[in-house]
């Protein structure tokens, strides 16, 4: 069970914020497809996320807390990649220089992606928590606005207008079950989705959120998965770890095993996804996901990509 935070009530972001933050950034994103299908005899929803501008649903977070927060003509991140290419696409769409710090682990691909905005890129780091901390440092000895990953309500809010699409295109979806790596998306997720269940799924070497729940508050835990470029937060955010005490989502793990699902992604539905946008759908087949209709967010597919049996 998740516990209470102790954080100020007003720095909490509510489904009104959400709906706000859908209206602001919608002349901007995709309003990325569902996918109905059945699999193994089962129906399920696949929202498309991966579909996104930037191949991740992070654009959303980065966007809305570009237009909702203070003027700005540079901003600095840290990112394993998606949140980095997000706000790397933000940045040059409201024409804001953006630095992105990521760590040396960062895929190739990721990288390449973020300098073809035109974003500084700035390697550091064997973590996303070193790559983190060196990108605060400069944000603050430079005077410049550092814009979170996911400890952000104006992200969190941008991050939930996943949800209210959901909502929208798959109504009679009875769980909705996404991918965690440092609370965004399911306390956004959470705060839109109304009365239906939660679930957040997390690789089993990167379980920030798990952690925080043994703990009862977030703590540091280890980053080793297959998915940790996407999921690799080595401690869950304060906001959406607040959040997430008042929605209560259902929490699962899946292993790098598990995750290979991406696999069947492919053969199902020739979805090519990153190890991150599979592990929904993983722990949806391994019946971690309650309902009789759940909506599975595809959340990324910024990776170099062959499916896990063949080699490249």
């Amino acid at each position: 069970m998740i516990r209470h935070a102790q954080i100020g009530a007003a720095t909490l972001p509510a489904a009104e914020d959400v709906r706000r933050a859908a209206e602001r950034i919608a002349p901007h994103i995709r309003r990325t497809p569902v996918l109905e299908a059945d699999v193994d005899g089962r129906r399920l929803t696949l929202k498309l996320e991966h579909l996104q501008l930037t191949g991740s649903f992070k654009v959303r977070g980065a966007l809305n807390a570009l237009l909702s927060g203070p003027g700005t003509g540079r901003v600095v991140t840290a990112s394993g990649g998606n949140h980095g290419l997000g706000v790397a696409a933000g940045a040059r769409l409201l024409g804001v220089r953006a630095t992105i710090y990521v760590p040396q682990t960062v895929p190739p691909a990721k990288q390449r992606r973020i300098a073809a905005t035109g974003a500084d890129v700035v390697r550091h780091g064997r973590s996303y928590a070193e790559a983190e901390l060196a990108a605060r440092t400069y944000a603050a000895e430079q005077g410049l606005r550092y814009l979170p990953a996911y400890d952000d309500p104006d992200v969190v809010a941008g991050q939930g207008t996943v949800g209210l699409e959901i909502v929208d295109q798959a109504p009679d979806c009875d769980t909705v079950a996404v991918a965690v790596g440092g609370g965004g998306l399911i306390a956004g997720v959470s705060l839109a989705v109304g009365t239906r269940a939660v679930v957040g799924v997390e690789p089993a070497g990167c379980a920030s959120l798990h952690a925080a729940v043994a703990a009862g508050q977030p703590v540091d835990s280890p980053v080793d998965s297959v998915a940790a470029s996407a999921l690799g937060a080595s401690r869950v955010g304060r906001i959406p770890y607040a959040i997430l005490g008042a929605t209560a989502p259902q929490l699962a793990l899946v292993d790098d095993r598990q995750i290979a699902a991406r696999d069947r992604l492919w053969e199902e539905f020739r979805l090519a996804v990153e190890p991150a946008g599979a592990a929904a759908f993983a722990a949806w087949l391994a019946g971690q996901v309650p309902g009789d209709h759940a909506c599975l967010v595809v959340c990324g597919a910024n990776a170099d990509w062959s499916p896990t049996g063949e080699s490249r």
